[in-house]
């Protein structure tokens, strides 16, 4: 009996092996066709991540490194009471700035007008420094007149002062003392205090300088009065210049 048994427990593993052999050969070929897709799943270059990111776009999410933040990461919006206070600072910021600028502006002005006056004034300085000395040669020329009382050397002595004062103004300042007798009169250089006609001249000429007249670097700024000789016949001199021409 115990051999029946044990040859009819055979009979029953044998079919229960049949099915494992029966399973085991469906998970190979099963596997084979999960390895065989791999290198066509390689091939369509599909990442692991094609649903997850599928997904992500339907719901309207975008990766970090698509350069945009996600939802998560993205600032909250301010409130329009916190962007009207910032929008304030800004306008206060500003304003300070606009009154420092102007209090600025304003203190340069008033530094500059005060230099501009300044130079104005003292603009002759150079000028009152050279004629400091001549006054002093003024002076001492008066007390020796008042004690000596010799006029030939107060005369000698005023004359050297004027000479160096001419001198001086003539070198280093440009200002020039002209002489205007027997030249032809021009209205621009002379003026005419006193006339007399001659038969000698055709043309008015100057005869004596009353008061000379001074350029300062070639420009009048003083005419001279002088005495002007008139033609007796103007009109006679008229044509024959006309006639010369």
């Amino acid at each position: 009996m115990s051999k029946h048994h044990h040859h009819r427990g055979r009979e029953e593993a044998a079919p229960e092996e049949a099915q494992n052999g029966a399973g085991n050969v469906s998970e190979k070929e099963t596997g084979g066709q999960t390895e065989g897709q791999n290198p066509a799943a390689e091939g369509d270059s599909v990442s692991p991540g094609a649903d997850v990111r599928a997904n992500s776009a339907e719901e309207g999410l975008v990766f970090p490194e698509s350069g945009v933040e996600t939802q998560a990461e993205r600032p909250a919006e301010c409130t329009p009471e916190e962007k009207i206070a910032e929008l304030e600072a800004q306008l206060a910021e500003t304003r300070d700035q606009l009154l420092r600028k102007a209090a600025d502006f304003e203190n340069f002005r008033k530094r500059m007008n005060q230099e501009k006056q300044s130079a104005i004034e003292f603009a002759n300085q150079s000028l009152l420094l050279d004629l400091i000395p001549i006054i002093d040669d003024f002076e001492r020329a008066i007390q020796s007149a008042e004690s000596c009382k010799d006029f030939t050397a107060l005369l000698d002595g005023i004359t050297m002062i004027e000479k160096r004062l001419s001198g001086q103004l003539d070198a280093k300042w440009g200002l020039k003392r002209y002489n205007s007798a027997g030249e032809a009169f021009d209205p621009n250089r002379h003026e005419a205090l006193m006339m007399e006609k001659s038969p000698d001249v055709a043309e008015p000429v100057v005869r004596e300088d009353l008061l000379k007249g001074y350029t300062l670097k070639d420009r009048v700024i003083r005419t001279a009065k002088v005495k002007v000789i008139m033609p007796e016949n103007p009109a006679a001199a008229e044509e024959g210049e006309g006639g010369a021409e």
